[in-house]
C-alpha cells in the first residue's frame, strides 16, 4: 500500500521591498510681511522762504574782496544819460576859443590904436624934456579915457558875441559847436516842455553877468560834481535845464 503523501509545499514567496523612505525636507524660512514704509510727511517751510547759502563770485577764491562794477550813468528826467563833467569843460573850452576868436577881430584893432597913442604921448614927453615944448596935462587924461573906452567897447563886443553864439545860434538846436564836438545837448528838465530862447538867455545871464562877482564863475562850473540828481551848474538850475549825452 503506498504511502500517502501530503501536499508539497512551495517555498515560501519573497516579500516586496519596502518603499525608500524620502530624506527629510529642511523647514522653510518663514517670511515676515513686508511693511509699506510710511508715506513721507509734507515738509513745510519756515515763515520767510529758505535762507539762499552764499555762493563765491566765479573766478574769485574765497577772502577775495568781490569786484566793483561800474555804476550805470545817471539819467535826465527825458531818460538820456546826463553829460559828465568833463565832456562839459571840453565843450567849454571849445566855445571859449571860438567866442575868444571872434572877440579878438574887434579887440586887436582897438588895442593897436590905443598902443600907438600911448607911445606917441611918451615920444612927445622925452623930447621935450629940455622944457622947450608946453606938455598940456589934458593929452594925459584923454589917453586915460581912451583906454577905458577901448576896454568898454572890447567888453561890449564880448557880450554880444556871446549873447549871439550862446542864445540865438543855441536855442532851436540845444548845441553850441563845442557841444556837437563833444556829443552833448541842452534840453528842458521837464520833459513836455519845449526849449525856449527865454531859457538859453537865462542862462548866459547868469554864467556871464555872475562873472561880474568875483570867483563866481569858479562856483558855477563846479557845482555840478556835488549836484544831485540832475549834475546841475548854477546857469542850468537858473534856466531849469540840463546837459545830456546823445552819442
Amino acid at each position: 500500500m503506498s504511502a500517502v503523501t501530503g501536499p508539497t509545499s512551495s517555498p515560501p514567496a519573497e516579500s516586496a521591498p519596502e518603499p525608500a523612505t524620502p530624506p527629510p525636507v529642511a523647514p522653510q524660512p518663514v517670511t515676515p510681511p513686508v511693511t509699506p514704509p510710511p508715506a513721507p510727511q509734507p515738509v513745510i517751510p519756515p515763515p520767510g522762504g529758505y535762507a539762499v547759502p552764499h555762493q563765491a563770485y566765479p573766478g574769485y577764491a574765497p577772502g577775495y574782496p568781490r569786484p566793483v562794477y561800474l555804476q550805470p550813468a545817471p539819467l535826465a528826467p527825458n531818460g538820456q544819460p546826463l553829460a559828465d563833467f568833463f565832456s562839459r569843460l571840453g565843450a567849454y573850452l571849445i566855445d571859449g576859443l571860438i567866442m575868444g576868436s571872434i572877440g579878438a577881430i574887434v579887440a586887436i584893432p582897438l588895442v593897436i590904436w590905443w598902443v600907438y597913442t600911448f607911445v606917441s604921448e611918451v615920444t612927445t614927453i622925452q623930447t621935450s624934456a629940455d622944457g622947450t615944448t608946453q606938455i598940456d596935462s589934458s593929452e594925459f587924461t584923454g589917453l586915460l579915457w581912451g583906454y577905458l573906452a577901448i576896454f568898454g567897447v572890447i567888453l561890449i563886443a564880448n557880450l554880444v558875441v556871446s549873447y549871439l553864439y550862446l542864445v540865438e545860434f543855441t536855442w532851436r538846436s540845444g548845441q553850441t559847436i563845442g557841444k556837437r564836438v563833444v556829443k552833448l545837448k541842452i534840453v528842458p528838465v521837464d520833459p513836455a516842455a519845449e526849449r525856449t530862447r527865454g531859457m538859453l538867455a537865462k542862462r548866459w545871464l547868469v554864467e556871464h553877468g555872475g562873472a561880474l562877482v568875483p570867483f563866481f564863475s569858479y562856483v558855477d562850473g563846479l557845482w555840478q560834481l556835488w549836484d544831485k540828481p540832475l549834475q546841475q551848474c548854477l546857469h542850468d538850475k537858473a534856466a531849469r535845464t540840463v546837459v545830456v549825452k546823445i552819442g
